[in-house]
């Protein structure tokens, strides 16, 4: 099941406005992956680092998806340098590490781990469903919301039903190999998952037709634009622009 540890805390940036967060968030995003330079990647990973230092998030959490990252990155450092291009650097006997793709690696492994933090700091401290209230402050297609809000709620119950049916064959002695029996077995599994999935999916449409459910998912508070997000529009506005602004100062 889908969980959101990031999401339950009390510091500032979780108090925030989603709405703001978001646009907050695509703006710092957009800079930092379409800049190619080095000082903009470095000053994003400073930014992405002081608004996790005021997200305050469980730091065992957070240390964890980060390794995870990672560990993707560790692969571009053994494969970019060594097919890179440009002068080579370092000769380990029949390999060649050249400079333009050891310099390829650092770039991205630092705009990866400032968009991670970014992205940890100002989305993950709401909830998927505030998030989507705040797209729908933003204008974005309605269905379109409902479809990401649906999707993420009902996540959890496709797990649920493939757990069941793998109860299932583990109480009739299944193991997975590689036979042939085990491909074929896991293939029905997914089928079945699927069908059964459809199946609890109409069950739950209708009993919320009869709850009165008219299309729209309503929240228990009412979402508003404060004077401190407003403040904290400008602050992540201002931290764009320098950003944007950073090779000019290296």
């Amino acid at each position: 099941m889908l969980r959101e540890p990031f999401a339950i805390g009390n510091s500032l940036l979780h108090r925030a406005d989603p709405a703001i967060k978001i646009i907050g968030a695509l703006l710092l995003l957009l800079i930092i992956a379409t800049s190619s330079f080095l000082p903009t990647a470095a000053s994003g990973l400073l930014f992405g680092l002081i608004l996790v230092t005021v997200a305050q998030p469980a730091l065992s959490a957070l240390g964890k998806r980060l390794l995870t990252v990672n560990l993707f990155i560790l692969l571009l450092w053994i494969t970019l340098p060594l097919t890179g291009g440009g002068e080579a650097v370092t000769i380990v006997g029949p390999l060649h590490l050249s400079n333009r793709g050891i310099a390829l690696a650092q770039l991205i492994s630092i705009k990866t781990n400032a968009i991670f933090l970014i992205l940890t700091a100002l989305l993950t401290t709401s909830s998927i469903l505030d998030l989507g209230h705040g797209l729908r402050r933003l204008h974005l297609p309605h269905k379109l919301i409902l479809l990401l809000l649906t999707t993420y709620r009902y996540l959890g119950l496709i797990e649920e039903e493939y757990k069941k049916l793998r109860r299932s064959a583990a109480l009739r002695c299944f193991s997975a190999n590689t036979s042939i029996h085990s491909y074929r077995t896991h293939g029905y599994l997914i089928g079945m998952t699927l069908i059964r999935s459809y199946s609890r999916s109409q069950r739950i449409h209708k009993a919320m037709l009869m709850r009165g459910f008219q299309g729209e998912f309503r929240l228990l508070t009412v979402q508003t634009t404060r004077p401190s997000d407003l403040l904290l529009l400008a602050v992540l506005l201002s931290g764009g622009l320098v950003l944007a602004l950073s090779p000019l100062f290296w």
